[in-house]
């Protein structure tokens, strides 16, 4: 059974003043506290810019993270340091147990991390919610001092920053000056809405939740030592552009230096500036016209099954399509092709004989379909090939739509007689034209040859619009 305690008027619920309470961690955390004149904390998504002794803290606000299936909470060595601290701190297993299930399932709330503390809401099985707050002790200004001083001091230790991993070394050489960077027994403090006077699950699943985020992110850690990212890189690059160079002994050390100065920028400054990344540069220019395609033609015997003469097509044809993309005239985001529409595409682009009559094969095709599948391809490309070859049955609502839209289309006395030939088709009767409707809502003209239904033009949405066309009247 969990043991409660009144430490000092500590937390009773999701009420109480994150800021109340005795103790230099509590005053602590009241002055780094968002200042916004009793705005709910909890409702804050990403950061929030605090006032504290004439300095700039940050306060972030972490969105509550999906339930975790198996597997450790921490992947990185500091976020697993952070859960030894948990663990070595918290008197009873059972309650960091419960807590770890808690975590596991998703019933920890949004994590706000500021300078000395971090809060979220928990909730129980049944429902219930408190309020969690976890302590962790500041650095005073001159150990945030000093551990600048190391980090600036090595461009190793700013990369992995800047590449959100923690650097060993640098906790290493920060514990042998006397700061603890990562918490260890008995730091992380805990404060509950439901009374525990030691960890209970609630804390608990706080501290393991914010793992993970410190898996993602170390500089999670900073803030609550008392430092944010934006305001520790600030920091770290004033420290590194102010830092005086050696003075030169001789005169060749001095041309040396001067050689160093005309070759480009220091590695510390190339690494630090990689937080600030310059504008992309515009993309290249697209080419004025294709270059030559491979030739694949070796003296060496092909595989069994490789065409090296249509491999050298397809990569002529794929250069071709890049390059259409790269300007525009191909639009991005256009639903694949099928490989029959694929084989109709590339039978447009009017390839060598042999070519044409594989892609005929491929597809399925007879050579006289596939021509026809061409002709509609080049009036409207996937569009204007299911109305050839598909035929579809429109809803009866639909159906009345476009019934009424042909009643509409004429005047009374210029008004062709249509008499339906099948789902979505109209025949003028007496006449060798055809409207064919497309799901898209579009008419398509036909004309009959040689006892065979071809497109006669591109489609419009007035039907009478794509009978009137030039193609739908005579070949052209």
């Amino acid at each position: 059974m969990t043991g409660h305690k009144n430490k000092g008027g500590r937390g009773h619920g999701l009420g109480n003043d994150p800021g109340g309470g005795p103790g230099g961690h509590r005053e602590s955390s009241r002055r780094s506290g968002l200042a916004n004149g009793g705005r709910n904390r909890f409702g804050n998504r990403g950061s929030a810019l605090t006032r504290k002794d004439d300095t700039i803290s940050e306060e972030r606000t972490f969105a509550a993270l999906p339930p975790v299936r198996g597997g450790a909470f921490a992947r990185t060595w500091w976020g697993r340091a952070w859960l030894k601290a948990l663990e070595d701190t918290a008197l009873d297993d059972r309650q960091v147990k419960r807590g770890r299930r808690h975590a596991r399932s998703g019933a920890v709330g949004a994590v706000s991390v500021r300078p000395g503390r971090i809060t979220a809401v928990v909730q129980d099985r049944d429902g219930t919610a408190y309020r969690s707050d976890v302590l962790l002790q500041e650095l005073s200004e001159e150990e945030w001092d000093r551990l600048v001083g190391l980090a600036a001091g090595s461009a190793g230790h700013i990369a992995a920053l800047l590449d959100r991993e923690m650097p060993p070394h640098l906790v290493e050489d920060a514990a042998a000056v006397g700061i603890e960077l990562l918490p260890g027994i008995g730091d992380l403090e805990p404060e509950c809405g439901c009374e525990a006077w030691d960890h209970c699950p609630h804390t608990t699943a706080l501290c393991y939740q914010v793992a993970r985020l410190l898996d993602e992110d170390p500089f999670v850690l900073m803030l609550m030592r008392g430092r944010g990212e934006r305001a520790l890189i600030e920091a770290l690059q004033e420290r590194s552009s102010g830092r005086p160079a050696k003075p030169p002994e001789d005169a060749e050390e001095v041309a040396a230096a001067a050689g160093r100065r005309r070759s480009g920028v220091s590695a510390e400054e190339a690494f630090a500036s990689r937080y600030f990344l310059p504008p992309l540069p515009a993309p290249p220019v697209p080419p004025a016209a294709l270059g030559e395609p491979p030739s694949l033609d070796t003296e060496a015997a092909p595989e069994p099954g490789l065409d090296p003469t249509a491999l050298e097509f397809l990569a002529a044809d794929a250069a071709a399509r890049a390059r259409m993309l790269l300007t525009g005239v191909v639009p991005l985001g256009e639903p694949p092709l099928t490989a029959s529409q694929d084989a109709v595409r590339l039978a447009a682009g009017a390839p060598a004989p042999w070519i044409a009559a594989r892609l005929a094969e491929g597809s399925g095709r007879e050579r006289a379909a596939l021509g026809l599948a061409v002709r509609a391809w080049r009036l409207g490309g996937p569009a204007a090939l299911a109305v050839l070859e598909e035929e579809w049955q429109p809803a009866q609502e639909a159906l009345r739509r476009a019934e009424t839209r042909l009643a509409e289309a004429w005047e009374a006395s210029e008004r062709p007689a249509l008499r339906p030939s099948g789902p979505a088709r109209w025949t003028v009767v007496g006449t060798d034209t055809q409207l064919r409707l497309g799901p898209d809502g579009r008419w398509w003209p036909y004309r009959e040859e040689h006892g065979v239904w071809v497109p006669a033009g591109p489609a419009d949405q007035d039907p009478a619009a794509a009978l009137a066309g030039p193609a739908a009247t005579a070949e052209t």
